[in-house]
Formats: structure tokens, C-alpha cells, sequence
């Protein structure tokens, strides 16, 4: 008897392999989230050396490769990149998660400001992510993003909440946009405030560089003579990781991130 296992692709990879989703016939009804990348990759050698980086995502959540999955489970394999969903909640529950947006048209800059706006906050400031036209000596026409959109909202969240345990007073809001996005126009827009500047500052740098290590969004850079997924560029891919402070590199991605 065998069961079938669903499992979503994002990005590159879902390109390579030619679908969206893959319906796998195994025996098992759980497997160690290892034995899954095992099989993909025994299975599309050819995608071996993508698949062997990529993560597993249980029902939202990044898994450990030692974590178990199970049939029936959520499941997603997720490329190297640039919680689970849940109802509404409470009022300020609800506020706290409309600070951490996914939009798939041009960012409304100040709203996500006075978003994170506090009266007692002495400092704000606004980092904005936008499409450069030239990158290592190639010329973008277009960035193009796509996101796993509910486990990407839950990851920004979590990267505020990451800036109020480390930074207390501080208040964040995150706007990602997917889609197409031209040269020159906004893909992300990350506002922090503070009761002094100085935590703005660190936390602003501190978010920007978390997103690109933990949400699962991808770009794919369009030239003038080709295409090519840009995922994480600052080292191993590990969503599980912290962030040290010495550890941090721009990636000069062509997004201007």
C-alpha cells in the first residue's frame, strides 16, 4: 500500500522540475524530514545539488532535518532564499499582524512608517530595498518575486518580535512586495521606531539581514539577455541561525537589498 505525499516547490526549483507540486507515492506515513530530501534527490539527480540546500517546511515552519513529517502534513521544499497560520485572535493581536504585509502592488512607503509610529518614540526611519539597474556589470530590465506567502508573513513577524526581545521599546513593520517589481521602484520597505536613534538604527540592519536569511521570498533577475533566481548570498543558507553581529555581509544583490 502506498500513500501519497504532496509537497509544494517555490522558485527555482519549481522551474527546474517543471511543476508546482509534487505527489509522491511512499509506503511510510511518517519520515524524518531528511529521508524526504533524500528521495527528491534520488529522484531528480539532476536537481541533486539545489534540492541537498533546500529546506523542508512542516505545515509553515522551517523543520530541522531530523524532525519528523508526517502524511497529511503541509509540507513544502524551500531554495536557499534573498509558523503556522492561524485565526485572527485578539484586537492587538490582530494590529501586531497587520504590521507584516505581503503585497503584490507598489508599496505605500508612509503607511508602513506610521505603521510602526509610537507617540513616546523619539526616532524613526524607513529602510527602502529598490530594483538597481545595473549589477556586476549586467543590466536588469525587471525584478520578478514570488513568496510562500503565509509562512513569509509569519517570518516577518517573528523578525519583529526577534527586534522587540533584543532591542525592548522598539516597534517594527515590514512591507515585501512580490510580483514584478521595474527598476527604480520599492520591493521592501522596513520602519522602526525607538525611543533613540541608535536602537533604529541597529535594529533597521539587523531586520533587513534576517529577512534575507529566514523568509521564504525569491527574485529572479530578468537581463537584457537572460534570467536568474537570486536566492541567499551571505554565506550557507540556515533560517535556524542566529545572526552575529560580525557576521553580517551585504549581498549586492541586484535588488539593491
Amino acid at each position: 500500500m502506498t500513500n501519497e505525499w504532496r509537497i509544494s516547490l517555490f522558485a527555482g526549483i519549481a522551474e527546474r522540475i517543471g511543476t508546482r507540486t509534487l505527489r509522491e507515492s511512499w509506503p511510510e506515513t511518517r519520515l524524518l524530514a531528511s529521508d524526504v530530501k533524500s528521495r527528491l534527490m534520488t529522484r531528480f539527480p539532476e536537481q541533486a545539488d539545489l534540492i541537498a540546500v533546500s529546506f523542508i517546511a512542516r505545515n509553515q515552519a522551517f523543520a530541522h532535518d531530523h524532525d519528523i513529517v508526517e502524511l497529511g502534513d503541509e509540507l513544502a521544499l524551500l531554495p536557499p532564499v534573498s509558523g503556522g497560520s492561524e485565526d485572527a485572535g485578539t484586537d492587538e493581536e490582530s494590529v501586531a499582524e497587520s504590521r507584516y504585509t505581503i503585497v503584490e502592488g507598489p508599496i505605500d512607503t508612509g503607511a508602513v512608517i506610521e505603521q510602526a509610529s509610537h507617540p513616546d518614540h523619539g526616532a524613526a526611519l524607513a529602510f527602502v530595498g529598490t530594483t538597481r539597474e545595473w549589477t556586476a556589470g549586467k543590466r536588469t530590465v525587471k525584478l520578478e518575486y514570488e513568496a510562500y506567502v503565509p509562512m513569509a508573513k509569519s517570518a516577518l513577524r517573528r523578525i519583529g518580535d526577534e527586534i522587540a526581545d533584543r532591542w525592548p521599546g522598539t516597534l517594527t513593520a515590514i512591507c515585501h512586495r512580490i510580483g514584478v517589481v521595474g527598476v527604480g521602484e520599492s520591493s521592501v520597505v522596513i520602519a522602526v521606531s525607538s525611543p533613540h536613534r541608535a536602537s533604529a538604527y541597529e535594529s533597521s540592519r539587523y531586520a533587513i539581514e534576517r529577512l534575507k536569511q529566514t523568509v521564504p521570498i525569491w527574485k529572479k533577475e530578468v537581463y537584457e539577455d537572460g534570467t536568474e533566481w537570486k536566492g541567499h548570498q551571505t554565506g550557507p543558507w540556515n533560517p535556524h541561525a542566529d545572526i552575529e553581529g560580525g557576521d553580517e555581509r551585504d549581498s549586492g544583490t541586484g535588488s539593491g537589498l
